[in-house]
Parts: structure tokens; sequence; C-alpha cells
């Protein structure tokens, strides 16, 4: 059927082309990843290249994280001409969605926030191009290929073979500060709050739980630090914990599924529907929801949303740069049954 319809959009384009009309240009997310990926490549010299693609089966593919490091896997944004920039964000694009792609955007753009409000002392140097792009593989074969894009806060890891993702975990989206509250000189505007949803819409799901669901929901007083085993190649595999969905009431399943979509989101509507598919094929009433720490903003808070096919965490317990308390947030999405497209042992 897949097949069927990418030959269908394939007839249209070449009548509407034979015609001599406008169109768009439609195919499967991993063909666009794989062109993009091709493209890039393409803009580099041979010593950037040797930086920025490595064999498929190379360990460096596993190591990930969102924490500032001095070094990374992969060629930097500033080590790159304008039009390898624009190539490397044109592959970013066709990761994402829209809303991914400008998700991504910004928190690479808070750097330059970070840098006013912390000075240029600290041991890791706040910039917006400090972001990495990593190739493994050979996009241009019909084998597995994979991408890694990653820097402070941000870190997104694919796996392509054909025209199909088959794996777009860990992802991670983090912002700092959650909600710009002081003026600056960046043009970043006070109100601007990069994952919004992911954290309003907990709290309207937690506030709207009886007091015997917060009983089986809230499983700590106070919130974790961090979300549990950063940079890990797998996700833990703990039991979930907290409330199935099938003891929430319709409208708070409605909220519960719309926190999942904001996670969902970011990825473009064929990978975003695969992971709403699975959780419903995995079924729905299963996804377990999980809080810690106190249930109003401002206060170190914690939740963690888990079903057979993922696992999200989501953590506010830091400052952010200007001293307002807990406006730092992690977000993790990881796959249950395998990140990296590796099944889970």
């Amino acid at each position: 059927m897949r097949r069927t319809r990418v030959l269908i959009a394939a007839l249209a384009v070449c009548l509407l082309a034979s015609a001599g009309l406008t169109y768009y240009r439609t195919v499967a997310v991993g063909t666009a990843m794989s062109e993009g990926a091709q493209a890039f490549l393409a803009s580099l010299s041979a010593e950037q290249r040797a930086t920025a693609q490595m064999p498929y089966a190379a360990p460096q593919r596993f190591d990930w994280h969102f924490i500032p490091k001095e070094t990374r896997k992969g060629l930097q944004l500033r080590d790159m001409s304008e039009p390898q920039r624009e190539a490397a964000h044109e592959l970013l694009r066709s990761a994402l969605s829209q809303v991914g792609y400008d998700k991504a955007q910004q928190i690479m753009s808070l750097e330059s926030l970070l840098h006013e409000f912390e000075g240029s002392g600290r041991r890791f140097a706040r910039d917006p191009e400090r972001y990495y792009f990593t190739v493994f593989g050979d996009p241009a074969s019909a084998a597995r290929w994979g991408l890694s894009v990653e820097g402070h806060h941000l870190s997104l890891n694919f796996v392509v073979e054909g025209d199909e993702v088959v794996s777009s975990t860990p992802q991670v989206f983090c912002t700092n500060p959650a909600e710009v509250k002081n003026e600056n000189e960046t043009g970043i505007e006070v109100g601007t709050r990069v994952l919004r949803e992911e954290e309003t819409l907990a709290f309207d799901l937690v506030n709207s739980l009886t007091d015997e669901q917060k009983q089986a929901v809230i499983f700590d007083a106070t919130a974790p630090r961090e979300v549990r085993e950063p940079g890990s190649a797998q996700p833990p595999q703990d039991p979930p914990i907290g409330l199935p969905a099938a003891k929430l009431n319709a409208g708070q399943q409605k909220t519960l599924r719309s926190l999942l979509e904001a996670y969902a989101s970011k990825m473009p509507d064929e990978v975003a529907d695969a992971r709403m598919s699975a959780i419903n094929e995995s079924k729905f009433e299963n996804v377990h929801f999980a809080w810690a720490g106190p249930t109003e903003p401002g206060i170190g808070h914690y939740y963690r949303i888990q079903g057979p096919t993922f696992v999200a965490e989501f953590v506010n317990t830091q400052p952010d740069a200007a001293g307002n308390p807990a406006n730092h947030i992690h977000a993790v999405w990881r796959d249950m049954r395998g990140d990296f497209g590796v099944p889970v042992e």
C-alpha cells in the first residue's frame, strides 16, 4: 500500500510538471532525510567529511548526552561555511516536523541568552553554533544509516532504512530558561516557553486528579534532580509506576493523549503517527502516569509517562541562568523496545 501511494504521488507530480504547473514534492521522511544527508555530505571538504561521517557500526553512534561537553562527535555548525550550515539545517528540517524544527532552533538560540546571563567565565562556552552533525553509514545506499544532531540541551538520534525512519530515539529537547522571565539583549521575548505544552498539560492532568488518584500517581514529595540514566545506550527497563490510563476519566485520558502528542508532534507526521499507533496497539489503557514533587509551578517537579513501547520523562528542578527557581527543563522520549534501532535484549 505504501509503495502504491508513492507511485501515485510520483505520477501526479510528473503530470503536474508536464502541464507546467507549480507543485510541492511529497516524499517519505526517510527518503527526504537520505537526500538531505547526501547533500550535506557533498557540501563538505574531505577533511570535514572525515569528521562528520562515521561507519554505521561505530560505537560513537550510541554516545549521546544533552549536558554541555568539551567535545562531541561530528562536525559543529561553527566549523561550517554558510552554505554548509544551510545544508545541515535542511537535513535537520527533513528529520523533524515544523514544530520540532522551530523548537530545536529556539533551543539553539537560547545559548545566546545563557551567554549573556552567565558571562564568558564558564568552563563550557554558550554558543548557538556549537551543535554537531554526524552521519553514520552511507545515506545513498539501501542499508541502514544513522543521524545524530546534538549539543547542549538537544540530542536527536535517527536510524533510516530505505524510505522509512526505523528509530527516532533518544529524543531530547531541553530548555533553560523554561520560561524567559528577564529582559535581555538577544531579542528573545520575555514569556517565551519552548516546552510550554509539555509542562502545562502535565500540570493540567495532575491537578485534575482526585485525592485518591493522586495517592497512586505521586510517588515522592520531592522531585529527582535528573531524568533516569541520561546517556545510556538503552532506556531503563523498570516497570511503570503511577496510575494507568484505564483508571483515568475521559477528560483526563484526553489530556494525557494531548501530552503524548506534544512529544510526538516534534517528529514528522509519519513518525508521530507510528508512535501513537504503537501506543494504541499496545493498549493506551496500559500507559502509566507518575509524578514527583509539588503540583504547582515554580517548585521542582517531575513526571514520567510509560507504556509498553515508550517512556517519557520530564524534570524541572534547577534554577534558570537568571536565578529563577525551577525554570530549567530536561525532557526525553525513549523507546522501551530499544533506542538507536537496536532491540533491548
